[in-house]
């Protein structure tokens, strides 16, 4: 015979004259066991919730308040990346048109911040400071950049390959190969512009023998630019070194400069 739950508990005794099982007395005992057993789960509940509630309120709390701290916060964040973006945009569309002192307005409230929109705009401004011959200056915004660490390691590496072009002549040669040599690796987004820099420093260390395979090495480069290709083959075989992997392309590429001469 299969055991009701809480079989153990002691059941009322059966009135005088009925049936042990029949009727509705026994019903009515079961009844009142279940509304007993429920109301001991209820105040079991009640105390647990006495016991504990506080400090469960207290982290629901604390972790609703830091939720919706955590989403102000990133919606802020959001929402001046855009107007700042916006203003590096505009700032852009300024110098572009020849504005350069209103773009230079514009710049100046976005050159603080030590992030990619702040990089940008330092940048920016170096450019302009090109155009107007403040060479000087610009050198100092592109080392700027070059040496903040907050910066994207691509604004970085432009503004070192943009100091070092511009103070190709001034900086020791020794300090120009340091510079470029991280730069000049082949694959790399500057490799181009900066094997041929890196090339000509070497050439006035008088180290040809580095020099030649890093101009060979460029020409051979389908990512580089065309005329720094064929800047960089030229040099090479000055160097005595082949930078043609295929005849009959150089040929056919030859064939076509000499078409389009006058």
């Amino acid at each position: 015979m299969v055991l009701r739950p809480h079989s153990n508990r002691s059941r009322p005794p059966v009135p005088a004259g009925a049936a042990p099982g029949a009727g509705g007395a026994g019903q009515q005992g079961e009844g009142f066991l279940r509304e007993v057993d429920e109301a001991l789960r209820e105040q079991e509940l009640l105390n647990a919730i006495k016991r504990h509630g506080r400090n469960v309120a207290i982290v629901i709390v604390v972790f609703l308040i830091g939720l919706a701290g955590y989403l102000w916060w990133e919606n802020s964040q959001k929402a001046t990346a855009g107007a700042r973006g916006e203003d590096l945009t505009m700032a852009l569309d300024q110098i572009e048109a020849g504005r350069l002192d209103a773009g230079q307005t514009r710049l100046k409230d976005l050159t603080g911040a030590g992030d990619g929109i702040g990089a940008a705009a330092r940048l920016m401004e170096a450019g302009v400071l090109i155009e107007q011959g403040k060479l000087a200056d610009a050198r100092t915004r592109f080392a700027a950049v070059a040496a903040d660490p907050k910066a994207p390691q691509a604004y970085r590496d432009l503004a070192t390959l943009r100091d070092v072009a511009l103070g190709f002549d001034t900086i020791p040669v020794d300090q120009v190969v340091s510079r470029l040599k991280p730069l000049a690796v082949p694959g790399g987004a500057w490799f181009g512009s900066a094997g041929e820099m890196l090339g000509a420093a070497y050439l006035k260390q008088n180290r040809p023998d580095l020099a030649g395979p890093l101009f060979a090495a460029v020409a051979r480069d389908k990512t580089v630019p065309s005329t720094l290709r064929d800047r960089a083959r030229q040099m090479a075989g000055q160097l005595g070194v082949d930078a043609i992997d295929d005849v009959n392309e150089a040929a056919n590429g030859g064939a076509g400069a000499d078409n389009g001469r006058p």
